[in-house]
């Protein structure tokens, strides 16, 4: 790892692990503008939502030139899912009946690609496109709920592999008002109905946990700013993607930050980059003989 951190609590250094996601409304269009940020962050992962390509249009090469792995679910000019990782990238997934293997619901929803996974580091990372729902009278919010509560059986399935679990995405959710910069407004309607949020919540039960509400708890931290509305020129923004994190990770995580700074960018995406920092790989018990109290500056050399 090129870098090391204090544990939460303080207690010794660690080497880090950065896993960032961004809905890039068309990785094509936002291509530049996705390279220019991986010079400059270098996480070891970045999720990506909305790439808006075939997989075989799909500019690897720009990424693997970086030092990047790619791994892909795509479609023409809609949704589509990424991991690009500089670790290796293990068990790779697609879609819900990777683990669904009966359940025809969940082959059905596969037809639009909003879902990819992949093990690293030894990390189950789980990466997400929800459907937005597009109003709650459309056809599309009916879907929206029951891909959600299919993503809930998925979830389950999960969980018997014993993998620790960062799920990631965009959620087209604001699970509280706490996300929105008008709830008196906004609350009720699209991305902040109580079915979502409720859905959501069942998904998240006791076993994960908001990353970014770990170090923030005010409003005012927005990662979408809708076009239509000229969200981003008036810091009228929702905070909608998110990294939810098991209890194995929770206690390493060690900041989760909103790169809103590239909204500002010429022809961006509307979404930003969202960044957890994990103090990741754990690390490995001693060799028999070794001292505990070993002298850790080796690693800031």
């Amino acid at each position: 790892m090129e870098a090391l951190e204090e544990s939460r609590s303080g207690a010794q250094l660690q080497p880090t692990m950065r896993i960032a996601t961004w809905n890039v409304n068309s990785v094509r269009t936002r291509l530049d503008q996705v390279l220019t940020w991986l010079a400059e962050e270098r996480p070891e992962v970045l999720c990506l939502q909305e790439t808006k390509v075939a997989d075989a249009l799909f500019p690897r090469e720009p990424f693997e030139a970086l030092g990047y792995g790619v791994e892909i679910s795509g479609q023409k000019a809609y949704n589509g899912v990424a991991i690009l990782s500089r670790l290796p990238l293990e068990d790779v997934q697609v879609g819900f009946s990777s683990l669904l293997k009966d359940d025809q619901e969940a082959t059905d929803l596969e037809e639009q690609k909003r879902l990819i996974s992949a093990r690293i580091e030894g990390i189950r990372i789980l990466n997400l496109y929800v459907p937005n729902g597009s109003s709650l009278q459309s056809d599309k919010y009916a879907y929206k709920l029951r891909w959600l509560a299919c993503l809930g059986r998925y979830l389950q399935a999960q969980e018997q592999q014993g993998e620790p679990l960062l799920m990631l995405g965009d959620f087209n959710i604001a699970l509280e008002d706490r996300d929105i910069h008008d709830p008196k407004r906004l609350s009720g309607g699209i991305m902040a109905s109580e079915a979502e949020r409720q859905a959501l919540r069942q998904l998240l039960a006791d076993r994960l946990e908001d990353g970014f509400r770990l170090f923030e708890s005010a409003s005012g931290h927005w990662s979408w700013w809708d076009y239509r509305s000229g969200g981003w020129e008036t810091g009228r923004g929702w905070r909608i993607d998110h990294l939810y994190l098991d209890q194995e990770l929770r206690d390493r995580a060690l900041a989760c930050t909103i790169h809103s700074r590239v909204r500002g960018n010429s022809q961006p995406s509307d979404h930003a980059p969202v960044l957890l920092q994990l103090a990741w790989p754990p690390e490995e018990s001693g060799e028999e003989g070794d001292d505990p109290e070993a002298d850790d500056s080796a690693w800031l050399s």
